[in-house]
C-alpha cells in the first residue's frame, strides 16, 4: 500500500517536521520494543493464571475468566486518563508511571495470597492491568514516531513481533513455575483450614514470580526516566482529552476501535482457554503443566507471524492481509471444533499464526491521517481492548452449558467481522482535516 511521505503516518504525534520526517532515535526504538515485550509476556501470563485460580477455588469457566475481566477492564477506565497524562507529561514520563503502577500491581500479590481470596487476586490484576494500560498508551503511537512515516505499518507490527517474544517464553517460564503442583492434590478434598493453608501455600508461587517481575519493573522504569527529556514536545497538550471520542464518527477509526475490540477479545478467549482445551481427553489429553508449556506455540505463532508480517505489509495492501488473517482462523477454529486429537489441538495453537498482525494493522489501519489527534486516537482504540474483558467470559459461559469446542464459535464470529473491516479499509485514508 503506497502512503505519501507528505502525510502523516499512522499513530504519529508530529509538530513541525516530525509531519513527514519522524523522530531519528534508534536508542529509543530498543526502550519502545523492550517495553512491548514486558507489556506482552506479563498479559499471556494469565493465560497460566487462570488455570491455577480456577482449581484453587474451584470455579466454573466463566467464574475463572473473570481474571480477564478484571485485567481488561482496567484498559476501559485507564486509557483516556492515560492519554491525558501522555499529553501532559510527554511519553518517557508517561512510561515511567505507567512502570510503576506496574510494580505496584504485581506487590498486590503478597496481601491477595495471604488474604486466600479469589477478589484480592483481581484487584491485583486490575492495579497490573491500569499500569500496562499507560505503557500500551505510550507504545503503539511513539514507534510510529520514531522513524520514516512511510514504514509506520511495518515499524509497528515488528514491535509487536517483541510483544509476542515476550508472550512466548513468560506462559513457558510460569507453566513451569505456577502449575506444576496443580494435579498433586484434590482440591474439592479439603476444607476449612486446610483449604485456606493450602490456597495460602500454593498461592505463594504466584507471589515469587510477580515479586521477581516488580524487581525488574522498578530497574526498567528508572532507565526510562534517565531518557525523560529526548523527545521535547511532540504531543499535542491543548483542548480536551473527552473530544478524542468525536474521533468514532469517523467511521475507518470507529470500525476499526470496535474490530480491536473483537481481536482482542478473540485472542483472549481462546489463549485463556488453551490449557483446559488441550486437558480434554477427546483433544490431546495432557496434564496441566504440558498443556500449559503448549501456550507458547500460541504466542509463538504471532511472533513468527509479526516479523514475517513486517516485510509483507511494505509489499501488500494492509487490509488485504488482514482480510486473509482472519479467513484463516475461522478456518482453524472451525478445524479444531470438528475434529479430535492432536489435528484439534494443534489447529487451535496454530490461530497464533494468523493473530499475529491482527493487532498493529488494525490500529494503523484505523489511526490513518489523525495527525496531531493521534495520541487521542490511541487512548480511545486501547480503550477498545475491553473486549478482553468481555468477550472470554461470555466464551466461558457458553463453554460451561455446551463444550469448549463450541465455544470457540463466539471468537470465530469476531474474526468475520475483523475480515470484513479489512476489505474495506484496503484502501488508503485521507488526512484529517486541522480542527
Amino acid at each position: 500500500m503506497h502512503v505519501d511521505p507528505t502525510t502523516t503516518a499512522p499513530g504519529t504525534l508530529p509538530v513541525d517536521e516530525t509531519a513527514t520526517k519522524g523522530v531519528d532515535a534508534p536508542d529509543l526504538q530498543v526502550f519502545v520494543f523492550a517495553l512491548f515485550f514486558i507489556f506482552g509476556g506479563i498479559t499471556s501470563l494469565n493465560d497460566v493464571i487462570i488455570p491455577k485460580l480456577k482449581d484453587l477455588f474451584t470455579l466454573s469457566y466463566a467464574q475463572a475468566l473473570l481474571v480477564q475481566s478484571a485485567f481488561f477492564a482496567a484498559y476501559f477506565i485507564f486509557s483516556i486518563p492515560a492519554a491525558a497524562i501522555v499529553r501532559k507529561a510527554g511519553y518517557m514520563r508517561a512510561a515511567s508511571i505507567g512502570l510503576l503502577t506496574m510494580t505496584a500491581g504485581c506487590l498486590l500479590f503478597v496481601p491477595a495470597s495471604q488474604s486466600g481470596t479469589f477478589a484480592v487476586f483481581l484487584l491485583a490484576l486490575f492495579v497490573l492491568a491500569a499500569g500496562i494500560t499507560t505503557v500500551q498508551v505510550v507504545s503503539n503511537p511513539l514507534i510510529s514516531l520514531l522513524g520514516n512515516p512511510r514504514t509506520a505499518h511495518s515499524r509497528l507490527t515488528f514491535a509487536q513481533a517483541f510483544n509476542s517474544f515476550g508472550t512466548t517464553i513468560f506462559p513457558y517460564v510460569g507453566s513451569i513455575l505456577i502449575l506444576g503442583s496443580l494435579a498433586t492434590v484434590d482440591v474439592s478434598t479439603l476444607t476449612g483450614a486446610a483449604l485456606d493453608a493450602y490456597r495460602t501455600a500454593e498461592t505463594q508461587v504466584v507471589v515469587r514470580t510477580y515479586l521477581g517481575l516488580a524487581v525488574v519493573l522498578v530497574i526498567v522504569a528508572a532507565v526510562v526516566w534517565t531518557r525523560r527529556n529526548r523527545l521535547g514536545n511532540v504531543v499535542d497538550d491543548s483542548g480536551s482529552v473527552l473530544k478524542a471520542f468525536g474521533l468514532l464518527e469517523r467511521p475507518r477509526f470507529g470500525l476499526g476501535a470496535m474490530c480491536i475490540f473483537l481481536y482482542v477479545g478473540a485472542e483472549v478467549a481462546i489463549g485463556s482457554l488453551i490449557v483446559n482445551y488441550l486437558m480434554q481427553a477427546e483433544v490431546m489429553g495432557l496434564g496441566a503443566e504440558s498443556a500449559g508449556k503448549h501456550v507458547p506455540f500460541y504466542w509463538g505463532g504471532a511472533m513468527v507471524g509479526r516479523f514475517i508480517g513486517a516485510y509483507l505489509l511494505r509489499i501488500v495492501s494492509p487490509g488485504k492481509v488482514l482480510a486473509a488473517v482472519a479467513t484463516g482462523s475461522i478456518t482453524l477454529i472451525l478445524i479444531s471444533a470438528n475434529t479430535t486429537g492432536a489435528v484439534s489441538g494443534w489447529a487451535l495453537l496454530a490461530i497464533g499464526l494468523m493473530n499475529s498482525i491482527m493487532f498493529p494493522t488494525i490500529f494503523s489501519l484505523a489511526s490513518e491521517g489523525l495527525g496531531r489527534r493521534a495520541a487521542e486516537g490511541s487512548g480511545i482504540i486501547a480503550m477498545a481492548i475491553v473486549g478482553g474483558a468481555i468477550i472470554p467470559p461470555l466464551t466461558g459461559l457458553i463453554a460451561d452449558h455446551s463444550t469448549l469446542q463450541f465455544a470457540m464459535l463466539l471468537p470465530a464470529l469476531c474474526y468475520a467481522i475483523i475480515l470484513a473491516y479489512g476489505i474495506y479499509a484496503r484502501r488508503p485514508a485521507p488526512e484529517l482535516a486541522a480542527s
